[in-house]
């Protein structure tokens, strides 16, 4: 069976990877605006209300006046933006994130496409508050660096341009410290978090990829170790394709070249690890696609389970 698919905003950093991950599929009739209409809203709205399925790659209120439009009709909606990540009737496009989360995507007629800094944040938290390895009212710190296409358009084209003398800068700029992130709220509510997290993005002069590391001081990890750590999440992602665990100590011993944030660039994989300290204290630290596994890879992601594919379809993962 097919399903017609349509991409609002397929011009953009999110909508141009779903496009092209999506095309030569044989089960989906694939639905682009020509560029003379790709901004008219009648011609949207048609493109909309006559798909199985809308992919909003929009900006905010943009996906708020589409999700709008598609009331009256039985279009299923795939929203990339922020604009209802945390609300009620929308259901959370992360499979992974609790055993029940495919059921709930399959039976959903709204779904919110997580952030990419709040995805792998949420795969590396969420089992420890599950399993009473962290409290629900942790105060956590979050870390890590982006390629700059995590910041969309306008953030690429501040770091690609010439005269700027971004792209030979030789260390992490700094992002978002004087306000608070977009991803904040999804962090807290599906984290299971009853505190803000502190969180620290920075942006390095590269286009994608991107490594979060969560410190945890031993006294926060209710007197588990790192080795329980690990168990929890090999409980938890054993059977998911596409998280990849890797066990303790592996690769070290660590050096400069090390936990390279592009080593999953063009996949829709995901790496995590437990680092252990002699201390007792544990790192997190997760390195994935800010456009993949962060963004256009999770919208594919959803989109296969609401139309009966196998989860991995069109999906590249390159272990």
């Amino acid at each position: 069976m097919s399903h017609t698919v349509y991409i609002d905003g397929h011009a953009g950093t999110t909508g141009l990877r779903i496009r092209d991950w999506l095309a030569g599929r044989d089960d989906i009739d694939l639905v682009i605006l020509p560029d003379e209409l790709r901004k008219d809203s009648d011609a949207r709205r048609e493109a909309v209300q006559g798909a199985d399925i809308a992919v909003l790659c929009l900006p905010d209120e943009a996906a708020k006046e589409v999700a709008l439009w598609a009331q009256d009709s039985d279009v299923r909606l795939i929203d990339a933006s922020t604009a209802h990540r945390v609300a009620p009737d929308w259901v959370f496009g992360l499979p992974e994130m609790h055993p029940s989360q495919r059921d709930k995507i399959r039976e959903a007629k709204r779904i919110s496409n997580p952030g990419c800094w709040s995805s792998s944040t949420i795969l590396l938290v969420r089992p420890l508050i599950d399993a009473g390895i962290l409290s629900p009212d942790a105060l956590l710190s979050i870390h890590g660096i982006s390629g700059y296409s995590g910041g969309g358009r306008p953030l690429i084209e501040k770091w690609q341009d010439p005269d700027g003398g971004l792209s030979s800068l030789p260390y992490p700029a700094p992002y978002a410290y004087g306000w608070k992130h977009k991803h904040i709220p999804e962090m807290q509510r599906y984290c299971g978090l009853v505190n803000e997290p502190q969180f620290i993005p920075s942006v390095g002069a590269y286009k994608c990829g991107m490594r979060i590391q969560v410190p945890l001081h031993k006294g926060q990890l209710n007197g588990a170790s790192a080795a329980q750590i690990q168990d929890a999440y090999e409980e938890r992602y054993r059977d998911e394709p596409f998280v990849v665990l890797h066990e303790p100590g592996a690769g070290e011993p660590y050096d400069e070249m090390s936990f390279d944030p592009r080593v999953c660039n063009d996949t829709n994989r995901i790496e995590l690890r437990v680092l252990a300290h002699p201390d007792g204290h544990v790192t997190l630290m997760a390195v994935l696609d800010n456009l993949g596994k962060g963004a256009s890879g999770m919208a594919i992601q959803s989109l296969n389970i609401l139309t009966g594919a196998d989860e991995t379809t069109g999906l590249p993962v390159r272990l």
